[in-house]
């Protein structure tokens, strides 16, 4: 952990006086009116309130909330009254002032803002799964009466993530997937890109260090080339731009390391394929707004005189902004190495409002602008999803990042009116986002004048007509048609209203049912036979307890009762398993009885045939694995990877649970797949067997092959030992003439 160095009283007070005149001189230099009067006293009363705290890093507590100001003011581009609820953040909960006192010396916004923030303190995500849910909407419901609360709130983690070395590792995690879960979608969403890939950057960085560290590197290791053909491909743009007497900049944007990772984990590639890397930026100045959208189109038109044009990746938000309010004209060319090149096109307003999102407006504003009336638009779609939230804490979290994280689309409706909708919505989705009544009695559209079942994918630019009937009733498998938020918040609400009656009757019964058996309704409970039955949340348990489809019976309440996991249970639930074993089987589990130090790494082991651990079933880890221990109710280690869905839910909600883990397992085998394509040709497959049996001695569990026109795909489970082997297998199969690729699957 870092610490800061030991400084006398004298050399603090230094150090904290000129961290606040670097705020002051950054505020000075804003077009901001310049309150400074208010600020020192903010500043001041937080000091005074704060003296002799500190933080876990050593130094005076005082630094996080000047620097939260700082990058409120500076980065996000806030007045004096965000500044001073910046610097007083933290007074209420951490202090005795209350919100009066704030109020009686600064006035009731700077009052209401402090207050908002103390509301949705200590984070999103608390210890149990409705808490964190009603935190959530907590910080959501404050957006509506003053967007300023969840900008500081932002600002607030962003110096948490820069500082996050001083935590302890399992600290780091449950930080780290919580900012990445929800932090990182707010930030995009409200347009604060810059901060939004700084925040993912950071939560990569400490969720995986040696990937970050590789990918860093090999970024600067390309510099010169890239350098190299930045030159050559802007020189002509810069005589036309010359030639138009436009004052601009024209620089290339490198890729952010986790976007890059991303790519190489998606698309399965190493970082030597990742060819569009940069893109290039032309940023312009005009005096007039009215210009900005022409001045946009000639440039365009110059860069296409020059360079080939990809006809399917244009990008106009410049006549459609997006929900977020950014605007800007993309184009990809053909750049001088014969890789595509990504150009966006912006004024200095525009780059403005890229990079600070809704913020901005505070230093552009005249009156209720458009991006305003934007903003208005999300926030009632946010409202919407509060008044209908999910029963499940976890499911409306996720429907609101569905909402906070989707591309989009923009369709019309007959009469011409604009409704913008994530990437892959449907008709229904439509239905479900013009009125709830309209979406329960959809039973087709039309789009374009064809007509289009309810479940037809929409394009940008298409025209919509919702087709109705009184005898449709909503159905629970539209759910899979349903690509928005609000779409799916009410969907859910139709169908909750029709099987209301169902599910009271339900849970009139597992209620009597639990009390019979002296056992706690509790969500933890609830969860866990949620689970065993395979069924989403407890509205569907209770419904089909209330349907007759699932009797209360002792078998219900299985999952709440202690299980026997150590190697003798099993043997003695099942003796035959010695004598059939043949093949490399997991080795058994043994519960830990005692305490674990969440402060200490914990060593994954096995001894004499029984591992202190479990290994995750959504993700399969094996050693050499990025991964973390979630300490169970059995307390049981069960090991996630760090990539896993799963995981990210669990850091965020669960972060006292987490533990930091190392693989110390010797000669023990793990089950691995692999994902082989290539060109189909005569003895292809036996090459493949050779190489795995033959050559590397790798027990191969099952293979799935199948052709397709001279194209084959062929999964293969193996048990190895660890990365290191799974990494070997692939790189040996890639050398087989017509193997295209070969890559480890979940």
């Amino acid at each position: 952990m870092m610490e800061t160095p030991k400084m006398t009283p004298e050399e603090e007070d230094r150090m904290i006086d000129a961290a606040f005149k670097e705020l002051l001189d950054g505020y000075m230099a804003s077009n901001h009116r310049k309150k400074v009067e208010i600020i020192e006293r903010a500043f001041k009363f937080a000091k005074d309130a704060h003296s002799g705290i500190r933080r876990r890093s050593g130094e005076p507590y005082i630094m996080h909330p000047i620097a939260v100001a700082r990058i409120v003011s500076q980065e996000i581009g806030l007045g004096s009254v965000s500044i001073c609820a910046a610097l007083l953040h933290d007074v209420v909960e951490d202090t005795d002032y209350t919100v009066e006192d704030i109020e009686s010396q600064f006035g009731k916004k700077i009052a209401q803002i402090v207050e908002g923030l103390t509301k949705i303190s200590g984070g999103i995500f608390g210890d149990r799964a409705s808490a964190q849910a009603e935190n959530f909407r907590k910080l959501l419901l404050t957006m509506n009466n003053d967007i300023r609360v969840i900008l500081i709130k932002i600002a607030d983690r962003l110096h948490n993530m820069r500082t996050l070395g001083s935590m302890l590792p399992s600290k780091q995690y449950k930080i780290a997937g919580e900012t990445l879960y929800i932090y990182a979608p707010l930030a995009h969403r409200l347009g604060l890109f810059a901060i939004k890939t700084e925040l993912e950057d950071l939560s990569f960085k400490y969720e995986h260090p040696e990937a970050y560290k590789s990918i860093s590197e090999q970024i600067a290791a390309t510099e010169m080339r890239r350098n190299e053909i930045f030159n050559t491909f802007a020189a002509p743009i810069r005589a036309r731009l010359d030639a138009m007497g436009l004052a601009y900049t024209i620089k290339a944007r490198v890729k952010s390391v986790y976007s890059i990772w991303k790519k190489m984990e998606t698309k399965h590639i190493p970082f030597e394929e990742v060819y569009d890397l940069y893109a290039v930026r032309i940023v312009f100045d005009c005096e007039k707004e009215c210009d900005e959208k022409r001045t946009c189109w000639n440039i365009y038109s110059e860069i296409t005189d020059l360079y080939r044009l990809h006809p399917d990746r244009t990008r106009d938000w410049l006549s459609t902004p997006k929900a977020n309010g950014y605007r800007a004209l993309h184009l990809t060319v053909m750049g001088p190495d014969g890789n595509w090149i990504e150009v966006q096109i912006r004024s200095k307003r525009m780059d403005d409002m890229a990079e600070r999102g809704f913020a901005a407006h505070w230093k552009y504003k005249i009156g209720e602008g458009e991006e305003e009336s934007e903003l208005a638009a999300w926030l009632k779609t946010i409202q919407d999803i509060l008044e209908n939230p999910e029963p499940d804490a976890l499911d409306f979290l996720d429907t609101i990042k569905l909402n906070l994280f989707a591309s989009e689309i923009v369709v019309f409706t007959p009469k011409g009116e604009l409704i913008t909708l994530p990437k892959d919505s449907t008709v229904l989705d439509v239905a479900f986002n013009l009125h709830s009544e309209l979406g329960t009695h959809c039973i087709a559209g039309k789009v374009n004048h064809r007509l289009v079942p309810l479940s037809h994918k929409l394009q940008s630019g298409d025209q919509v007509e919702v087709l109705t009937s009184q005898s449709q009733r909503p159905k629970a498998e539209w759910v899979n048609f349903l690509a928005s938020a609000k779409g799916r918040t009410r969907l859910n609400a139709a169908l909750r209203k029709e099987r209301r009656g169902v599910i009271e009757l339900g849970e009139e019964r597992f209620a009597k049912f639990m009390d019979e058996n002296g056992m706690e309704r509790t969500n933890e409970n609830i969860t866990k036979i949620c689970a065993a039955q395979n069924l989403p949340n407890r509205d569907e348990l209770y419904y089909m307890i209330g349907n007759d489809d699932i009797a209360l019976s002792s078998q219900l309440l299985q999952p709440l009762r202690p299980q026997t996991t150590n190697l003798l249970g099993k043997l003695l639930r099942n003796p035959l398993k010695r004598s059939r074993a043949k093949k490399p089987v997991e080795p058994a589990v043994e519960a830990i009885t005692g305490p674990i130090d969440m402060k200490k790494t914990y060593l994954l082991k096995t001894e004499n045939g029984v591992s202190n651990y479990r290994i995750a079933p959504c993700c399969h880890p094996i050693p050499g694995d990025d991964v973390f221990g979630f300490v169970d109710d059995n307390n049981n280690v069960v090991v996630h990877k760090l990539t896993c869905d799963n995981a990210m839910r669990l850091k965020s909600s669960f972060g006292g649970r987490i533990v930091t883990t190392k693989w110390e397992v010797k000669n023990e085998k793990f089950p691995a797949s692999v994902h082989v394509e290539g060109i189909d040709r005569m003895g292809i497959l036996q090459e493949i067997i050779s190489i795995i049996s033959t050559n590397l001695s790798i027990y191969i569990r099952r293979l799935d092959i199948a052709a397709d026109e001279g194209v084959f795909s062929c999964q293969l489970d193996v048990d190895v030992e660890d990365v290191d082997v799974v990494n070997k297998l692939c790189k040996q199969i890639k050398k087989v003439d017509g193997v295209k690729m070969a890559v480890r699957m979940d």
